[in-house]
């Protein structure tokens, strides 16, 4: 590998040009790159939530649904922005009083049940079915065109809008993330390294290697609006780590070779590429474990980050080097001392107390892995969204006027005889919290004779093999009620037809529930299962493996126990990726101190002085690590208003954190406890074998 660093030192004004042309393609592709912003979209294919979303696109022509509530309005101006919302181009259909009786008809010459779905008081409200899907482009441009040609006495309900909302936020905050991570970052390096310029280099190459990662995106499709926010965030956070073992070794190697910075830079770029090549390996191993989730939003977020690992693993031993000979002159100009004090006395302290830090993780390590199975989670996507959002506004004037929240519509046989259909409309009808539900048959008593319902009325809710019937309900997406009462439904349409299917944001957010929940479990055990055979191998060990994950699982516990003592809900996402991120991203730094002090033991050194060589050897290398993965994540985890994107980075700053105490306090103690069991199950580590080496080396 020396070879190959020569080579990089030699053409390093190449490479930085090559690096910086790479960047026009790169950019083409981040910005040609669709983003989806519906996370119900990554469910799988094969369940009936999913299935029924297909065919009422395929077979009805209609994908995402609205309700728009008007105030205060006469019947013909309701008319008129009735016509105005059927012009916008996406809107399918808009279904309203006039769509069940000439207008010429009073509203109360129409059944209870139905009239009290279209009045209230002075409000009225209206069914708004659009072209195409929840997050589909032309569905949020219909939506932000129908907010346009609307007043503010109309408010518009449904999942899309909130999704368009979504969009606008993190169009705008997704920007001022990345800023906030490198500047944090910046001054956490300019600080704890010794020079106050290389920070930025160190930023330029790894925005480099983000912005080939972004770009290569484009050949993905698209990737979620999640995914883009948290990417170069966690890239920097991860990635940052490989820089900094760079400008260690390029330090040391300069001791060796004093007048020959090129020769020392090759060395370096070896050492470097060895070093992070396991560390990078385990990262990446955890990503890849988010692959095997059943909901592909996992896969997207996994192969996203797998790449961007790789992507700045290249960056650091190719532009990074090449940075930092070209201004070389300007880093020593720009040198200064560190402000992380020397840790020796940190070091025996750890040392001669680690019986005592054995007792703290004993203590702890029961109530960490309480609040772990305990904490709760939400999967109410616009629970925590900005109260000043107009679609929070449009949901809560639904709510609190019409006492409605839930969409759910069932796609139900088309030829289901009238009187089984009447049946099953009449016990949907029964379930508790259901306000209303209507399909054609419900229309057809005897205050409504059959002639005079329009024909335009019954394609809107008959096509091809099936009949649609919307439910609307009291009870809000992923709370207990609207679980419970999507059970019932089921129940009831299958009894009636067993190819009938509930859809909706409810039944869909049910299926989350339980698909993530399944997800967590799988991608736990394939993440620790591939981190502790990689880890294994690089250390061709048996217990080595055990203590590593072990001391990262409790960090983990410990980080996702909290939010259950102080009861607050994270969002579902972050119990199945924080784990995995967490144990991906801070292995490295127990890593980096287990191969110190397996070299320091194979030395010959006694058990106590090698783990206080490695322990002082890299403490400072692990504080500089953790504090800059808080820094790249704590700010976007204060400023960023969409709260999942928030709590995941809050999730992770935090992580990171006790991650490093972890291992600073932790590790070195379990080293101490268990050293007779590692050098008994460890290759390269008999004592015996070492022992009469030494021996023969002092003789010879």
């Amino acid at each position: 590998m020396v070879k190959v660093g020569k080579k990089i030192v030699k053409f390093r004004v190449l490479i930085l040009i090559l690096g910086f042309l790479l960047l026009i393609p790169s950019a083409l592709g981040y910005f040609k790159t669709r983003v989806n912003y519906d996370i119900l979209y990554y469910l799988p294919d094969n369940i009936d939530t999913m299935k029924g979303q297909d065919i009422l696109m395929n077979d009805f022509g209609k994908g995402a649904f609205a309700l728009e509530v008007v105030e205060g309005m006469s019947t013909k101006e309701v008319t008129d922005v009735k016509k105005k919302i059927e012009k916008v181009d996406g809107v399918a259909d808009v279904i309203w009083y006039d769509s069940l009786a000439d207008l010429s008809i009073p509203i109360n010459a129409l059944p209870n049940k139905i009239k009290d779905v279209f009045q209230k008081d002075d409000a009225t409200l209206m069914a708004i079915f659009f072209n195409d899907t929840t997050s589909a482009d032309a569905t949020m441009d219909a939506i932000t065109q129908i907010r346009k040609v609307t007043n503010k006495q109309c408010y518009l309900s449904s999942m899309s809008s909130v999704v368009t909302d979504i969009k606008a936020i993190s169009e705008k905050e997704t920007p001022m993330y990345v800023l906030i991570a490198a500047v944090l970052t910046s001054i956490v390096l300019a600080l704890c390294t010794n020079c106050w310029i290389l920070p930025i280099f160190f930023m330029l190459s790894i925005g480099m290697a983000i912005m080939y990662n972004m770009g290569t995106n484009y050949f993905l499709g698209e990737i979620s609006y999640i995914t883009k926010a948290l990417s170069a965030v966690l890239q920097l956070g991860v990635t940052m780590d490989y820089s900094i073992f760079l400008w260690h070794s390029y330090q040391e190697n300069q001791e060796r070779f004093p007048n020959d910075k090129e020769r020392a830079m090759a060395h370096a770029i070896s050492n470097t590429f060895s070093s992070v090549l396991g560390s990078s390996v385990t990262t990446v191993a955890g990503f890849i474990a988010l692959c095997f989730m059943s909901f592909t939003l996992g896969k997207d977020l996994g192969i996203v980050m797998a790449k961007g690992v790789v992507l700045g693993v290249i960056g650091c031993v190719t532009i990074l080097p090449s940075f930092i000979l070209i201004f070389d002159k300007q880093i020593e100009k720009t040198s200064h001392r560190s402000l992380i004090p020397k840790m020796e006395k940190t070091s025996h302290f750890v040392i001669n107390h680690y019986k005592t830090f054995v007792v703290v993780f004993l203590v702890l390590l029961i109530p960490a892995i309480w609040g772990y199975t305990k904490a709760e989670v939400y999967y109410n996507l616009d629970a925590t969204l900005p109260k000043y959002l107009d679609s929070i506004k449009s949901n809560e004037k639904l709510s609190k006027t019409f006492d409605m929240n839930a969409t759910h519509m069932v796609l139900a046989d088309a030829d289901l005889p009238a009187k089984e259909a009447k049946e099953m409309l009449n016990e949907m009808s029964d379930v508790k919290g259901v306000k209303f539900a209507l399909g054609l048959d419900s229309l057809l008593g005897a205050a409504v004779p059959r002639d005079i319902v329009p024909s335009e009325l019954t394609d809107k809710l008959k096509q091809g093999d099936w009949q649609l019937i919307l439910i609307q309900s009291e009870y809000k997406a992923a709370t207990n009620e609207v679980n419970k009462q999507c059970t019932e439904l089921n129940k009831i349409i299958k009894k009636h037809d067993r190819s009938a299917m509930l859809i909706g944001e409810a039944p869909c957010t049910k299926d989350l529930i339980t698909i993530t929940d399944k997800d967590f479990k799988v991608v736990s055990a394939i993440s620790i299962i591939a981190i502790f055979i990689i880890i294994a191998f690089v250390f061709k060990s048996v217990s080595l493996p055990v203590i590593l994950v072990a001391v990262i699982e409790f960090a983990i516990f410990i980080n996702l126990g909290i939010p259950y003592f102080t009861g607050t809900k994270m969002p579902f996402i972050a119990s199945i990726v924080i784990g995995t991120i967490q144990l991906g991203a801070t292995v490295d730094y127990a890593i980096l101190m287990t191969t110190r002090y397996k070299k320091e033991r194979c030395k010959g050194k006694v058990k106590k002085e090698a783990i206080y060589i490695a322990l002082s050897s890299s403490i400072s290398s692990v504080i500089v690590s953790g504090l800059g993965f808080f820094a790249a994540t704590f700010g976007v985890g204060l400023y960023s208003d969409i709260d999942m994107i928030s709590a995941l980075c809050s999730l992770m700053a935090r992580g990171a954190i006790i991650s490093m105490i972890t291992v600073i306090f932790i590790l070195p103690s379990a080293l101490m406890v268990f050293d007779k069991l590692i050098c008994a199950t460890t290759k390269e580590m008999n004592l015996k074998k070492i022992e009469a080496k030494k021996n023969a080396s002092a003789n010879a």
